[in-house]
Formats: structure tokens, sequence, C-alpha cells
């Protein structure tokens, strides 16, 4: 749309005739982020409470569209990035996030690992590196403290604080990891989020055929990078007294790890009360299928 007629539409904002607001709204919300900095510019400039919320309203409305739309053509066309589902996650709350800022310190913690790694390393080994690396050198831990909070599901708060949970830990070791060439991909266990290390000959395609050939080890993240073996993973599951299935023991797709991310965050907002964001993170979900993930 022509810059004058957004303006000459952003003027209208204030109309207190409902159904004009109504179709100003309308004919904006068609717009994308670009407007944003106009609209910001048009609450800096009112002191009407009922403007400024209208125009916060607004805005919302769409950065939310704009997260909706980068889901769909993340799920269309990227969804082996899984650092870029993880940021789109993560703009759902802060919407002026940059890839790039999160890119950036992931390959700054790559470049710590590397720089400790070399070709004659066992994958237990390169395990004990990238944990010390992790864990030690930087901190990362699981946060005890508020572990429910949306925050430990944003990419953004995990890298700057160093606490998250199984799945946001698990991402950023994932992919640190598969950057530096060392197969380990999520597993989406219940209850729980951990790692597989996968045999270096394995064809992701088809872990399934050959599950106790393919995976080497397991990794608990939540747990300083703890190596685990199959039966360990056997006796969490009848411990919660799941009924075992073949996935709990193979890696999942990164839409799988998004999604799970999203419930998180969904379930978060659900218990503390906020209708509406769990509104929009239902809506969100609804991109992926299955909401019950």
């Amino acid at each position: 749309m022509d810059k004058n007629k957004i303006q000459a539409l952003i003027t209208l904002l204030d109309d207190p005739n409902e159904e004009i607001f109504s179709t100003v709204e309308g004919e904006l919300l068609k717009e994308e982020v670009d407007i944003i900095p106009d609209l910001e510019k048009a609450w800096e400039m009112t002191f009407d409470s009922t403007h400024q919320k209208r125009l916060e309203n607004l805005i919302h409305n769409i950065q939310f569209k704009n997260v909706k739309s980068g889901f769909r053509n993340w799920l269309a066309n990227s969804e082996d990035d899984l650092l870029y589902g993880a940021f789109l996650v993560s703009k759902y709350q802060y919407p002026e996030l940059t890839y790039e800022s999160i890119n950036d310190k992931i390959n700054q913690l790559r470049k710590d690992v590397w720089l400790e790694l070399n070709d004659h390393l066992t994958a237990l080994e390169k395990v004990r590196i990238i944990n010390h690396i992790l864990f030690d050198v930087h901190g990362y831990t699981r946060n005890n403290s508020n572990f429910m909070a949306p925050q430990n599901s944003f990419i953004c708060d995990v890298l700057d604080t160093r606490k998250g949970n199984p799945i946001s830990l698990s991402v950023i070791y994932s992919v640190i990891a598969l950057r530096l060439g060392i197969p380990v991909y999520g597993v989406n266990l219940p209850k729980n989020f951990i790692l597989a290390y996968l045999d270096d000959a394995a064809d992701l395609n088809n872990v399934a055929q050959d599950t106790e050939m393919s995976v080497l080890f397991y990794i608990n993240p939540i747990n300083k990078g703890a190596v685990l073996g199959r039966k360990e993973i056997e006796f969490f599951v009848k411990q919660q007294k799941l009924e075992p299935k073949v996935n709990y023991f193979l890696p999942c797709s990164n839409k799988d790890i998004v999604q799970r991310m999203l419930n998180n965050i969904y379930y978060a907002y659900e218990t503390a009360g906020h209708k509406e964001k769990a509104n929009e993170m239902q809506e969100l979900l609804s991109l992926f299928g299955d909401i019950s993930g």
C-alpha cells in the first residue's frame, strides 16, 4: 500500500466510530511488519489511552501474523534448520529478535567446542568435551527455581541466562554438535527430553530398522550431559508407568521438537491464566497439525 495512504489510515485509528475503526484496522492488518515503525511513532504522538491501546493491539496482531507466516514457511521449506524453528518460537515473545543474534551466540559456543576437538577422539570423548564447554565452562543448567516458566523455552533467554528446560538445552546441544559433524539428535521422550548419539554409519532415515545398532548411547543435557544406555531409558519409561513405544528410543523430527516447545509454552500460559497468549499458542500449534503434540 502507498505510504501516504498508510499514514492516512493510521490517523483514522482514533476515530470514535467503531465501524470506521474496524474498517481501518482491517486494512492495516493486511500490511507487513514494515509499517510498525509508523504505528509506534503514532503511539508516541498521542496521549489518548484508547488510541494507544488500539495501536498496541494492532502492532501485536501484525507481529503475530508475521510469526505465523514464519512458521508456515519453516514447516514448508526449512524444517531441517532446528535453530531457526527455535528462533521463531522466541520471536513470538520478542518480535524484534533477529536470527543473526541467536546464530552468533551458537557459533561462539561451537567455536569453543571445536578448539578442544581433534580427529582421533571417540564418541564418548567428544561428548565429554561438549559437556565440559556447555556445563562447566559456560554453566548451562536446568532452571530449578522457575522450571515451568515460558522463558525456559525461548532460546534467546536460555542463551542469555544459561538456564533452561530439557528441550531448550537439548536444542542448543544438538545444533552445536551437528555443526561440528557430531551425530546428536533429539529424542521426544515423554516427561523428559534427551539426545541420541548415532553411529557414524547410521542412516537417520532408517534408524527405526535397527535402533540398538544405530544409537551408540543417549545423553541427558538436564544432568550435565550424563551418558545413558538403552536399559536406563527402558527403566525410566517403566518408572513413569508408560507403555513402551519404539519412538521413545529414536531421534525425532525438528517439527516434533519445535511443536513440543510450543506446547510447553502453551501450558505455562494456561497455568498462569494468560488466556490470550495461550490461545495464540494454540493458533501456532494448529499449523503443526496434531495439537496434542
